[in-house]
């Protein structure tokens, strides 16, 4: 049974991926992008996420979920780590306040640039980050498509249209497919969250709100 439930994790995390990979930015993603120009940037990523991971044992779902609200938006184009002088970037959005260890996107990124000065984008470097975040979990490893480019456009009205902890069947579908993402992959990014926790906040209504009108949890 448990090598069964295993399986069935693993198999959740690959389909998460590809899931992902549907909603990133930009064309000609290739796995040996940065082969010639920075070849151990995702050693030196994976080592800084390691290092975090141990030390706090929240930093891996804190990756993976700041990657998701990142593609969400503007596809996976490390938009939501942007700074604002007026606090109107994706960053300062009300969904994206709980996000958390930017720090460690920092430091990573500190690190490549000491190794290959402005070579790897921000953007790779987080999909690397929540790809190894995943590892330091537990999870399977996969191989990251790289060449994604930053982008310079970060509004914290945009993430709104992150699906709420609220949504019904129909308005995750609408939120979904509005990304060209199917049932199926709704499925599957929803079955992914399989590490970090959730905050009562989000789900204390629905506690006792028990009765005919509304939906049974």
């Amino acid at each position: 049974m448990a090598h069964y439930y295993s399986r069935l994790l693993s198999s959740l995390w690959i389909v998460l991926i590809i899931c992902m990979m549907n909603i990133d930015v930009g064309n000609g993603l290739s796995s040996d992008y940065y082969e010639r120009t920075c070849p151990e940037a995702e050693v030196v990523v994976a080592e800084v996420v390691r290092a975090a991971s141990l030390a706090d044992q929240t930093v891996p779902a804190g990756l993976l979920r700041m990657h998701f609200h990142d593609c969400f938006i503007r596809g996976c184009d490390a938009s939501v780590l942007l700074d604002s002088k007026k606090n109107s970037g994706e960053k300062n959005g009300p969904p994206n306040l709980s996000l958390h260890s930017f720090f460690v996107i920092d430091d990573a990124k500190k690190a490549v640039e000491a190794m290959c000065p402005g070579v790897v984008s921000c953007a790779d470097i987080l999909a690397f980050a929540a790809r190894d975040a995943v590892v330091a979990a537990g999870g399977p490893y996969w191989d990251v498509p790289k060449g994604r480019k930053d982008g310079r456009v970060s509004k914290a009205s945009e993430t709104l249209q992150l699906p709420g902890p609220a949504f019904n069947i129909s308005q995750l579908y609408i939120s979904f497919s509005q990304r060209g993402l199917s049932m199926e992959d709704l499925v599957a990014l929803s079955g992914g969250h399989t590490i970090g926790f959730s905050h009562c906040s989000s789900f204390e209504s629905r506690l006792h709100n028990f009765n005919a009108s509304n939906d049974v949890d």
